[in-house]
């Protein structure tokens, strides 16, 4: 049984895979290893893992403008997420999803917490949506 959320496109396309959740903000730039996708920020509820292929889902970014460039460089080098659902986009994390073609989304209308990791997650980013499988 699947079930959608809806929620304000960012970043046009569609892109699947299985969740990874942080209740943590992300800093792209020193946090995010651009030539493995393995989040590589000292503590981070998520360090030590991939971010590759999945879906993820954070509440939003931090740090520097460079951040963008790490996102787009993650795509140039094959390790980049295949969509990006924050609770608030911020331009950081918005840019890099563009300029990287990397779907995503913000404000859904329910909480991501509360789907379990793991789920295989449809991003739409022209329609908002947010589907789980």
């Amino acid at each position: 049984m699947s079930f959608t959320i809806l929620a304000r496109g960012i970043s046009g396309g569609t892109g699947s895979g299985e969740l990874l959740t942080s209740s943590e903000a992300i800093s792209f730039l020193s946090g995010v290893d651009p030539e493995t996708g393995v989040i590589i920020e000292s503590g981070h509820p998520l360090e030590g893992k991939s971010v590759e292929g999945k879906v993820l889902a954070f509440p939003y970014g931090k740090g520097s403008t460079v951040g963008s460039y790490v996102i787009y460089a993650l795509r140039k080098n094959g390790k980049a997420p295949s969509a990006i659902i924050n609770i608030e986009a911020e331009t950081i994390i918005a840019v890099g999803a563009i300029i990287a073609d990397i779907p995503m989304v913000d404000k859904p209308e329910k909480p991501i917490d509360e789907i379990p990791e793991g789920s295989f997650v449809t991003v739409n980013g022209d329609s908002g949506e947010i589907i789980i499988e």
